[in-house]
């Protein structure tokens, strides 16, 4: 896949299951919805790889 700007995560299509691995992958439903609820916020680039970071570590 590749690298994915952060910025671009919450527009990805998602697949359509989870793999529920322990660092879940980018096109995984649940980060890509994670990263949606925080899009409109205004926040730096290194902040978002921080949320980024956390949405896939569950």
């Amino acid at each position: 896949m590749g690298k994915v700007k952060v910025r671009k995560v919450a527009r990805l299509t998602p697949k359509k299951k989870c793999c529920r691995k322990k660092v879940r992958c980018i096109k995984c439903p649940v980060v890509i919805m994670r990263m949606k609820k925080i899009e409109h916020e205004d926040l730096s680039k290194k902040e978002l790889e921080k949320r980024l970071a956390k949405a896939r570590a569950a």
